[in-house]
Formats: C-alpha cells, structure tokens, sequence
C-alpha cells in the first residue's frame, strides 16, 4: 500500500517537473539567472510577511498567497524598471537591496509577533518553505499547485513562442511591430507566480538551482530547441521523481538530492568539454 503523503509528493513533482522542464530553457536563453536570485528575495519577504499576517489572523494559508502576491508585484516592478530604461541587473539589484533590507525589518517585526502568540502550527510551514520537504504538501497545497499550475502551463504554452523571439531577438519583434516589453513583462510575472507555487516543494534555498540547470544542461546537450525542451522536460521528471523515491528510503530532504543530481550531471558535462 503506498502512503498516501507518497502520492501527493509525487503527484506534486510531476507538476513541478513540467513547469521548471518549460521554463529552464527560457530562463538561459533570456538570461534570467539574475531574476531568480531576485525571486529568492521576493519569496523570502513575502514568506515573512505572509507568517506575521498568519500570527495575527490565525489562517496560516496566508504565507503562500501572501508570497504570491509580494512576488508578482516585485517581478512587474522590476520590468518597469527596465521599461523606462534601466538594464535587468540594475533594475534586479535596485528591487533586490531595498527587498533585502525589508526582510531583515519583516523579520524583527515577525520575531515580536512570535512571542504574543503561538507559533508550533507555523513551524511545519517554515520547514517546508525553506527546505522545500515535498512530504509535508497538503491536499490543499496540492489542489492550489494543481489548479495554478495548470493556468500557468496554458499560458506559458500559448505564448511560448513569443518567448522565445524576445529571449533571441527583442530588437526584431519590437520592428516588427510585436509589443516586446509587454511579453517580457508576462514572462517575469510567470516566472514570479512558478517561484511561489512551487517553493513549498523545492525549496527557497534551492530554487534557484532547479531553475536554473535543466535548462542550462540540455543546452549544453544539443542546440536545436525542440530537443532541448525535450531534454529539459525529461531531466527535470528524472530528477524530481528520483529525488522523492530516494528520499522516501533515506529520509533526506529530496529538494538537496535533486540538487546534488543536477549538480553531478552539469559538472560531468564540463569536464567533458
């Protein structure tokens, strides 16, 4: 009889798969490696914020939906940055530092929250949003990540294409008469509401990596585009579902097994080279 957390946790991987599979490419293409450290930031301050405001109102939902919200609104703040003529790294490290610096003040406000009221519901939530511990996904979580992720698989799916012209050439589509920095835009908020979907399962310390490499490995693999989806999609099933099994029998955090997975394979593509 399989465990029913065992289920959920692989249900749940086989949808972050799939997102992170689509992404990954588009995020080397662009480069967007510096946007992820930004959404790590962003995650961070909304998780923060989402737990004062779980203290306070008792509805620990709250920490999710609130990091959603915080991120979607830094992600479209930092491509209006560019929009009036700021680089991407200028227009991350200006969000980044001011976020920074909201988090270390979020912190000391939600260190005195925590001691008004009690806090043990929220360890669990802490747990699982730093660590990434699939095992602690709830029907609920589950159901959100589900529904949510199916919206933005559509989207990101529908405009896929688009994508990829502005990751290769802005300049043209914006010739061409395409609204470019419209679809840049879309791109960072997709890539803002990913990030909060999925950092419950992954995990905001290792977001950034499982971001990043699929996609910088099946490039690595081959240049026509087609396979390196293919390759990126396959990878990240592979190494999701692998690091669940794996940590089901050893009892380590599967978001630190995929890491070291993915790290494995990049580095013996290196020394291949």
């Amino acid at each position: 009889m399989i465990p029913e957390f065992l289920i959920r946790a692989l249900l749940a991987s086989i949808m972050v798969s799939v997102l992170l599979g689509l992404l990954s490419p588009i995020i080397n293409t662009k480069g967007l490696a510096f946007l992820t450290h930004a959404l790590f930031h962003a995650l961070l301050f909304g998780a923060v914020l989402g737990m004062i405001l779980a203290l306070l109102l008792n509805n620990y939902g709250l920490v999710i939906l609130t990091a959603l919200v915080v991120t979607t609104l830094l992600v479209i703040l930092i491509a209006q940055l560019e929009k009036i003529g700021f680089t991407s790294d200028s227009a991350v490290g200006i969000v980044s530092s001011f976020v920074a610096g909201l988090t270390v003040l979020g912190f000391g406000v939600l260190y005195k929250v925590m001691a008004t009221r009690p806090y043990f519901p929220l360890t669990q939530n802490i747990v699982s949003y730093l660590t990434g511990d699939i095992f602690l996904v709830t029907l609920d979580d589950l159901t959100v990540l589900i529904v949510g992720g199916a919206v933005v698989f559509f989207v990101l799916l529908l405009l896929y294409r688009d994508f990829l012209y502005i990751s290769f050439d802005m300049e043209g589509v914006e010739s061409y008469g395409g609204n470019a920095r419209a679809y840049l835009t879309i791109l960072y908020v997709l890539v803002g509401v990913i990030g909060a979907l999925i950092v419950q399962t992954v995990g905001l310390i290792t977001l950034q990596v499982v971001a990043i490499l699929p996609g910088a490995i099946a490039l690595m693999v081959s240049s026509d585009f087609r396979k390196v989806l293919g390759i990126s999609l396959l990878l990240t099933l592979t190494v999701q579902l692998t690091s669940v099994v794996l940590a089901y029998f050893t009892a380590i955090p599967p978001s630190g097994i995929a890491t070291i997975m993915l790290g494995i394979v990049y580095g013996a593509l290196l020394f291949r080279r």
